[in-house]
């Protein structure tokens, strides 16, 4: 058994360490196919993607699924003895794994199963456009006042002509003892049917009237009326709206419905725009003209395909005549190159000489290259190309670099409170974690007139939400190449840069900051191969995605807490996320953060689980080594080491529990719209929950207690000394009698997810110290910076 364990473990370590990558046209992108050397060989086919899960039976199998370089999701679990792992796989990849008896269990998604959830978002897309195109019509079904033996409310259903959408929001508005009162109406739907919105709230006084609005401009009002009848005695449901979101939603999207957001709630809501634009969701228009690796030219344009590379035809011609030059010839969007012929008349030139032509000839217009670093002595074949970007998505789809754009929520938004951030889509396949911040934002926003613990949340906290880091990516994931990682960045060059491998460029952004990266020898990230999942990028902070992530934590020093949001296999991390090829992890936090970690987790993880009942299992909470594996240069490690900030990682997407089968079923990365929409509440609930760990914060002004033991006292051999604090705290200390400070050594753990170290006293001492809480308050009030001397301190006299 413990054999068996230890390979599990290793695996999980080990796959950190390759830089694992999809490989969708051939398998081993990062030795290119057709390099110089190799023999002439066909073109590879580009095949189809499917996230599978994996059954690793053993070492050898472990071993050679390493080798092959497979792109693993980040789901791992043990079950009867194996290892099951998620991945994503081609055709090709999974007969390779059969031979060494790794073996496909399940299919979680294929490309199929991928558009048609596309086609179910873009008709969601298309009706919701079509009900917000003009002014919508409200009907008040019913507005009542009544009486219960505990209270008086007032209850009102109205249905809006554009209720279909969950975007369409009605708000209640009415007068209660001269003072305006409003609340958001709940939502209902039924079997997929849209019925009413409605609410029932407590009142003080009856109003006469009230008056429903929607937020696209529909309107009506209707007198208010007793209800007949008595409710039934009991405690009223307290009135929380949610459900905002029906659909997975691009980029473009997200950011309008920020917007739209930031206008109807100018009070409390201003949109943020980092500065460093991506760089688009844009492409060079490409060809590769050929069959075979020696024989094929690969031509790229010098414009972007949507500023005229598309619009570039290239022929490769046979002349017609014997002993013809090469030559090549520009006519406005067309580009002849006429071969060259030997005295019978046949095609002489080679793909390099092509290639040669074209750069020295038409460099106005397009740069070649041969196939992957191929030599090119083949000779080529008279073909025709009509150059194109691949690019799929609508004209509607900006090709534009992008800004990417925080929802800044708070009644207080000049930094003088603290800083709560939420960030999402790192990873653009991951369709769920947006979802997550749009819902929260319309849950603190919609609930804050009439929901008093909303109300405390945007009062006394600074709110950054942001919906999606990689937006280029993201339009790639729904419209492209379900999936893309990374953004779109091409890092490789002209050996790796045809259209085969257009969905092996970018830069994973959740690898490319600065603390622990692969660039300083952690492991987790490639800093060689520019096609791996896990490309870091050619410097760190190298993309501006990651750059807008450090540009915010230095904009708003405010920030104190940070939620990475991520998918999928129910995890919930934090620092450190990485260590080097010893397994030296960066700084483990001290007793007293580790502690505190632990004690915000309780009450996020348990705000999850009150949704559907969903529980992130105790195996997959804590520091990222210690749960999943090393994550060189991740973001939330560059918050904490760098910013001091509170740094969470979110994976969404717990597995569920099949009854029948007695077995834990994987999500994926884009799981039906139903189950998606069930993990966005559910995590919209655990990031909420972070929003009130800052706001315990906030309001937490007592200073902690502690106390040694056992404390002074004499011994007659070596004691074990510890420490118990009142609440999650850092212990400061000295054992040479001299005065504690913020330099002084801190209590750590005894060792990895143990409990805090003991002291070993060996020899009489005297033992000072202080505790600070991560509120920043000081035990006694205790000033490490002045001369004071209200500090713990015990004698130990060891005899």
């Amino acid at each position: 058994m413990k054999k068996k364990q230890k390979w599990v473990r290793n695996l999980m370590v080990a796959t950190a360490l390759t830089g694992l990558s999809v490989s969708v046209v051939v398998p081993g992108l990062a030795t290119p196919t057709g390099a110089v050397g190799q023999a002439d060989q066909p073109l590879p086919k580009e095949e189809k993607v499917s996230v599978v899960q994996l059954e690793v039976p053993n070492e050898k199998a472990k071993e050679k699924l390493l080798e092959l370089d497979i792109d693993l999701a980040h789901r791992m679990h043990e079950h009867d003895g194996k290892l099951e792992v998620d991945a994503v796989v081609t055709p090709s990849e999974i007969e390779t794994l059969k031979k060494h008896g790794i073996k496909v269990k399940d299919t979680l998604i294929t490309e199929q199963q991928w558009n048609t959830r596309v086609a179910e978002r873009e008709s969601r897309v298309q009706m919701q456009n079509t009900l917000e195109a003009t002014e919508d019509t409200i009907k008040i079904l019913r507005a009542n006042h009544y009486t219960n033996q505990s209270d008086t409310f007032l209850y009102v259903e109205a249905k809006t002509s554009a209720g279909d959408s969950a975007s369409t929001a009605l708000t209640a508005t009415w007068t209660e003892n001269g003072e305006e009162k409003t609340a958001t109406l709940s939502r209902f739907v039924d079997y997929g049917e849209y019925i009413y919105h409605y609410f029932e709230i407590p009142v003080t006084a009856i109003p006469k009237e009230v008056k429903i609005e929607s937020n696209l401009g529909g309107s009506a009002t209707s007198s208010v009326t007793e209800w007949l009848g008595a409710d039934k005695p009991g405690k009223p449901n307290k009135h929380y709206v949610t459900e905002f979101v029906d659909h997975y939603m691009a980029p473009t999207e997200l950011y309008e419905r920020a917007e739209q957001l930031a206008e109807e709630f100018p009070d409390l809501v201003e949109i943020i725009e980092m500065p460093n634009k991506t760089n688009g969701y844009r492409r060079l228009a490409q060809a590769t003209i050929g069959s075979t690796t020696n024989t094929s030219v690969v031509v790229s344009s010098k414009a972007w395909g949507h500023e005229g590379g598309n619009d570039l035809l290239v022929e490769l011609k046979n002349p017609g005549i014997s002993n013809n030059s090469l030559e090549v010839l520009t006519e406005g969007n067309e580009i002849v190159v006429n071969l060259a012929t030997d005295d019978e008349g046949k095609v002489i030139s080679n793909a390099r000489q092509v290639v040669n032509a074209l750069n020295k000839e038409a460099s106005s217009l397009v740069s070649a290259t041969t196939y992957r670093g191929n030599g090119g002595d083949g000779v080529v074949s008279p073909a025709t190309a009509k150059l194109t970007d691949g690019l799929n998505a609508p004209d509607s789809v900006s090709r534009e670099p992008m800004t990417v754009k925080a929802i800044r929520i708070g009644k207080h938004r000049d930094g003088s409170k603290p800083g709560v951030l939420g960030y999402a889509q790192e990873h653009a396949r991951e369709w769920v974690t947006p979802l997550v911040t749009i819902e929260t934002a319309e849950r603190l926003l919609r609930n804050y007139a009439h929901d008093g613990e909303t109300k405390k949340l945007v009062n006394n906290l600074d709110i950054f939400l942001v919906p999606t880091m990689n937006p280029d990516g993201a339009n790639y994931s729904f419209y492209d190449f379900n999936m893309q990682r990374k953004n779109m960045t091409n890092h490789c060059g002209p050996t790796l840069s045809d259209p085969g491998v257009r969905n092996n460029w970018g830069v994973d952004l959740n690898r490319n900051h600065s603390v622990g990266s692969a660039f300083d020898g952690f492991v987790g990230a490639s800093t060689t191969n520019c096609t791996s999942g896990t490309f870091a990028g050619p410097a760190e902070n190298s993309e501006p995605e990651s750059q807008n992530l450090v540009w915010l934590a230095d904009e708003f020093e405010n920030i104190k807490f940070a939620m990475n949001i991520h998918s999928y296999g129910g995890y919930f991390m934090w620092a450190p996320g990485a260590y080097d090829p010893n397994r030296t992890t960066l700084p483990r936090p001290s007793a007293g953060e580790e502690a505190f970690f632990w004690a915000a987790s309780d009450l996020i993880l348990n705000d999850i689980q009150d949704h559907r009942g969903t529980v992130i299992l105790p195996s997959r909470t804590g520091p990222i080594p210690d749960v999943l594996y090393s994550a060189a240069g991740n973001s939330a490690d560059y918050l904490w080491y760098e910013k001091g900030i509170y740094a969470w990682n979110f994976e969404v997407g717990a597995d569920l529990w099949d009854k029948e089968a007695k077995r834990w079923r994987a999500v994926g990365f884009q799981p039906e719209y139903e189950e998606g929409h069930e993990e966005a509440m559910e995590f919209s609930n655990g990031l909420i929950g972070l929003i009130k760990v800052a706001y315990n914060q906030v309001k937490d002004k007592q200073p902690p207690t502690s106390k040694a033991v056992p404390g002074k006292g004499t011994f007659s051999e070596p004691v074990e000394v510890s420490f118990e604090t009142s609440e999650a705290a850092t212990i400061y200390y000295t054992l040479d009698g001299s005065r504690p400070s913020f330099e002084s050594e801190k209590i750590q753990l005894a060792g990895t997810r143990e409990a805090a170290e003991t002291l070993t006293i060996n020899k009489s001492t005297t033992i000072n110290w202080f505790a600070v809480d991560a509120a920043g308050n000081l035990e006694k009030n205790f000033n490490p910076l002045g001369k004071g001397k209200n500090f713990n301190s015990a004698n130990i006299t060891i005899k």
